[in-house]
C-alpha cells in the first residue's frame, strides 16, 4: 500500500507540474535539461573511471595473497535438468583452494532434484539441497535457506546457466577484502550473443550496464549487485538480515539495503561470468518485466530510508538520485505530450498547433534516444573492443531495443503498482533453450531419417519382389 500510495504522489505531483507549467515555461525545455543533467552525469562517471584507471596504472591494486576466505557456492535450480550439470562442472574447475558449492532445488517438476543428487555423488565438493514442495517460493528464500548450511565467510551466487573462467575467484575475491566492503559484482556477458537480434541486443545492454557499473565504482556510487557473479561477505549479509522474501528482484533489493547499512559494493570488470541470452521475444519480456518492477517497486521501498540513513554516504544517495530519474524520463515524456494533445482539443484544436507538438515529441525522443545511443556505442567501444562502423550500428539497433521494451513497459508497470495487488510472479528465466531448439532439431532430422529409411526399404522389397517375379 505505501508503494502504491508513493507512486501516486510522485505521477499525481509531476502531472500537477506539468498541466501548471505548460501555460508558463516550456516543459519540453525542462526535459530537455533533465536530459542534459544525466548526460553531465555520465560525463563525470567516465571521467572518474578514466582518472581511476590512471591511479591504478602507476599504483596498482596490492593484493593480499594471504585473503583466501571460504567461499560458499550457492546455485538455485528450479527446472534447469538441461543446464545444471554444465554449470556445476564448470564452476568446479575453479582454480581456488577453499570453497564449497551448495546446488539447491527448488520445488522443480523435472528430474533437477535427481540430477543435483548424482551430482553431489560424484563431486566431493558438492552439497545437495532439495526444499519441499510447500517450501516458501522465489530465489531468496531459496537462499535463505542455503545460507542456514553454509560454511563460508563470503557468499558467492550464480545462476543455474552460469560459466566463468578458472581464474575467476582470484579476480573477484581481493575487491572484498576492505572492512567497509560488503559485497562485489562480476561483469555479465551472454554467452549465446550471436543468436539473432534479441541475444545481440541482450549483450550489449549487459556492456552498457558494464560502463554505468564501471563509472558507479570510480565515483564510489550506489553500484548495484546483479544476481549472477554476485559475492557477498557474511558479516555484511548478516548485518542486513539476509535476503529479503518479499521481492522479486532478490540483488537489487540487497544492494540498496546494503548501502542503507552504510556497506559499499563494489564492481569488478576482470571477473566475468557468462550466462545464456533469452532467444524469444516473449520470455524475455516477462524477464525485463520483473526486473523493472523490482527496480521501480525497491526505489518506492527504501527511497525513505535511503535519504534518511546515517551510514549511507552522500555520493551512493546522489547517485541513486540520479538513477531515479531513468524511471520518471518516461513518464515525464508521456504525461506530456497526453496534456499537450489534451490541451489543444479542448481549446478547438489548431493544426499548427498540433504541429509543434508532434516536432516537440519528436525532439524529446530524439534526446533521449540520443542519450541511449552515445552511451551504447561508447560502451561497446571501450568494453567489446568493436570497431567504429559495427558499434555504430548495434549502437542504433539496441537503441531501437531499448526504447521498444523500457518505456511501454514502464507505464504498464506503474499501472500494474497503482491498480494491481503485489504478488511474487517473478517470472522465471528460461534457461537451456538454445539446448532445447537444437534438440527438437535433431529430433526432427532424426525422425525424417527413419522416415526415409523406412521409404527405401519399402522400395528394395518391391524391387525384390519384381526381380523374383
Amino acid at each position: 500500500m505505501r508503494e502504491r500510495l508513493l507512486l501516486f504522489l510522485i505521477l499525481f505531483g509531476l502531472g500537477i507540474f506539468l498541466y501548471v507549467f505548460q501555460n508558463y515555461v516550456n516543459t519540453t525545455l525542462g526535459f530537455v535539461i533533465l536530459c542534459a543533467c544525466m548526460i553531465v552525469y555520465g560525463l563525470y562517471s567516465i571521467a572518474a573511471t578514466k582518472i581511476q584507471a590512471r591511479k591504478q596504472k602507476k599504483n596498482p591494486l596490492i593484493i593480499n595473497e594471504n585473503y583466501k576466505p571460504f567461499v560458499s557456492i550457492m546455485i538455485p535450480a528450479h527446472n534447469e535438468e538441461s543446464v545444471i550439470t554444465n554449470t556445476v562442472e564448470n564452476i568446479l574447475g575453479i582454480d581456488y583452494p577453499n570453497y564449497e558449492v551448495i546446488v539447491i532445488d527448488d520445488r522443480s517438476t523435472d528430474n533437477t532434484a535427481s540430477v543435483i543428487y548424482e551430482l553431489s555423488q560424484k563431486y566431493e565438493k558438492v552439497i545437495a539441497m532439495v526444499r519441499e514442495k510447500d517450501a516458501f517460493p522465489g530465489k531468496s528464500a531459496v537462499l535463505n535457506d542455503a545460507l542456514k548450511v553454509a560454511k563460508g565467510e563470503a557468499i558467492l551466487v550464480f545462476d543455474a546457466d552460469a560459466t566463468v573462467e578458472p581464474d575467476f575467484l582470484k579476480k573477484l575475491v581481493p575487491h572484498l577484502e576492505p572492512a567497509d566492503v560488503g559485497a562485489v559484482q562480476a561483469r555479465k556477458i551472454i554467452r549465446n550473443k550471436d543468436v539473432n537480434f534479441l541475444t545481440r541486443c541482450q549483450n550489449n545492454e549487459y556492456t552498457m550496464d558494464t560502463q554505468l557499473q564501471v563509472g558507479r565504482d570510480a565515483i564510489k556510487g550506489a553500484v548495484e549487485l546483479r544476481g549472477n557473479g554476485e559475492l557477498i561477505k557474511r558479516e555484511a549479509l548478516e548485518d542486513i538480515g539476509g535476503w529479503n522474501n518479499y521481492t522479486i528482484t532478490d540483488d537489487l533489493d540487497m544492494s540498496t539495503r546494503l548501502h542503507i547499512k552504510g556497506w559499499d559494493v563494489r564492481f569488478c570488470v576482470d571477473a566475468c561470468v557468462y550466462e545464456e541470452g533469452i532467444v524469444y521475444l516473449f520470455p524475455l519480456f516477462r524477464q525485463r518485466r520483473r526486473w523493472l518492477e523490482g527496480t521501480i517497486r525497491r526505489y518506492l521501498e527504501y527511497s525513505i530510508q535511503a535519504f534518511m540513513s546515517k551510514k549511507m554516504s552522500f555520493r551512493a544517495r546522489f547517485d541513486m538520485a540520479m538513477y531515479i530519474t531513468e524511471f520518471i524520463m518516461p513518464m515525464w515524456f508521456m504525461m506530456e505530450v497526453i496534456f499537450r494533445v489534451i490541451k489543444l482539443f479542448a481549446d478547438k484544436v489548431d493544426p499548427y498547433s498540433l504541429h509543434n507538438v508532434l516536432w516537440s515529441s519528436l525532439i524529446v525522443s530524439a534526446v533521449v534516444g540520443l542519450g541511449f545511443f552515445m552511451t551504447i556505442r561508447y560502451s561497446l567501444r571501450a568494453y567489446d573492443n568493436k570497431p567504429r562502423k559495427e558499434a555504430f550500428i548495434q549502437a542504433l539497433e539496441t537503441t531501437v531495443y531499448f526504447l521498444i521494451i523500457w518505456f511501454p513497459m514502464e507505464i504498464f508497470i506503474c499501472g500494474k503498482i497503482l491498480f494491481c495487488k503485489k504478488d511474487m510472479n517473478w517470472g522465471k528465466t528460461a534457461h537451456g533453450l538454445v539446448l532445447e531448439e537444437k534438440k527438437k532439431i535433431k529430433d526432427r532430422v532424426t525422425k525424417e531419417l527413419q522416415r526415409l529409411q523406412e521409404k527405401l526399404q519399402e522400395v528394395q522389397n518391391k524391387l525384390q519382389e519384381v526381380i523374383k517375379q
